[in-house]
């Protein structure tokens, strides 16, 4: 058995991440940049894929489905009701068994492409599985895929189609979609799960499931038979413990799970201590300093225009970038926030980078919290 390398977030020191801290990432780079050309011209989403340190653009039709052994980058263009002016955020995006080199190139890209709209965008780190809200508000579902890109699903004819399972769970934000390992020991009776064979699918809802999984996986059923390019697709939906000859059939596909690669299913990592904490990134004496701030209640009052400060609410990470900040501290903003997070007990946490003046609504309700 071939088991995929899980990205070790423990041992990260990501030198790529955020501003580049070797190189000033210049606008005339970024206006060479052929991915580029059309970002950010009109309201909506645009996503990219990091394929061999180039930016490739991703279909639209499949805007929601991430290969976890990618990376990619995502702008949503908008405006404010008082204002024609558009705004952005840019995210990216990290699959837990993307490279180092794709996922640098990613972080990188995306500070270009901020550079390239002139600064405007809110800039975010989002990784598999521990999206921001704001991330997972853009797509009816977000579908996790094993492999990359390049083992995708369109070049293969559905009969000649790898069984896939897909797990869907629901939770405060929506339903998520995961492929999983084909395993009927690790089915969760509470949860709907989906057995593509390309030209077969069975839907199997467990007993403890409710009906927003179900509704979703139904609609995921209706867009796979849409994808199969005309051919007749049969769909069968078990209930558990139905006792049919479906059911058997379907526990029977799933027996050995992928003799070829297991799936790593990583463990979360949650805060132990919850309280609030804010840390200063100064280089005023000549040296660059981080330093802890306040630990508890944070106010707007704390932050000050000659500074950096890095938020950890413990449920999301804020890089506040003063307006008075020295070129070396925006440099090096992201790169220690980053590096903090892969030192602490919840590495995995959604960063937002925001400039003063700037807010989101996350950002707001973690000081009035």
């Amino acid at each position: 058995m071939i088991k995929q390398k899980q990205y070790d977030w423990k041992d990260s020191n990501l030198a790529l991440f955020g501003s580049d801290t070797e190189r000033q990432v210049k606008k005339e780079s970024a206006e060479q940049e052929k991915a580029w050309k059309k970002a950010g011209k009109k309201c909506g989403l645009q996503i990219w894929r990091i394929v061999k340190f180039k930016v490739t653009e991703w279909p639209v039709e499949d805007y929601g489905k991430f290969f976890d052994g990618d990376s990619y980058i995502i702008l949503n263009t908008y405006k404010e009701d008082s204002s024609e002016a558009l705004l952005y955020d840019v995210h990216f995006w990290i699959g837990k068994y993307s490279t180092q080199d794709e996922y640098g190139t990613a972080a990188y890209k995306t500070v270009e492409l901020d550079t390239y709209l002139d600064d405007v965008p809110i800039q975010h780190r989002e990784v598999q599985g521990h999206e921001s809200e704001l991330f997972r508000s853009y797509f009816k579902e977000i579908t996790y895929l094993h492999g990359g890109a390049d083992s995708g699903f369109r070049q293969v004819k559905p009969e000649e189609y790898t069984p896939r399972l897909f797990h869907f769970h629901g939770d405060k934000y929506g339903v998520t979609v995961k492929e999983v390992v084909r395993d009927k020991s690790r089915l969760d009776d509470t949860d709907v799960y989906i057995l593509d064979k390309g030209l077969t699918i069975y839907q199997w809802n467990g007993q403890g499931c409710n009906k927003d999984e179900k509704f979703k996986a139904l609609q995921y059923v209706n867009k796979l038979k849409a994808e199969r390019s005309g051919k007749r697709v049969e769909v069968e939906v078990i209930d558990q413990n139905s006792s049919g000859q479906d059911e058997e059939e379907f526990m029977h596909l799933l027996d050995g799970g992928t003799e070829e690669e297991e799936f790593d299913s990583s463990s979360d990592f949650v805060a132990l201590d919850k309280t609030k904490e804010l840390f200063r990134l100064s280089d005023a004496d000549g040296s660059m300093k981080f330093t802890q701030e306040k630990k508890g209640k944070v106010s707007m009052g704390d932050f000050d225009s000659n500074d950096v400060f890095i938020f950890d609410t413990k449920e999301e990470l804020f890089v506040w970038i003063g307006k008075a900040t020295t070129p070396a501290e925006r440099k090096n903003a992201m790169t220690y926030a980053h590096n903090y997070l892969m030192k602490s007990d919840h590495p995995l946490l959604p960063i937002s980078c925001l400039k003063e003046g700037k807010t989101t609504a996350n950002f707001t309700a973690a000081l009035a919290a």
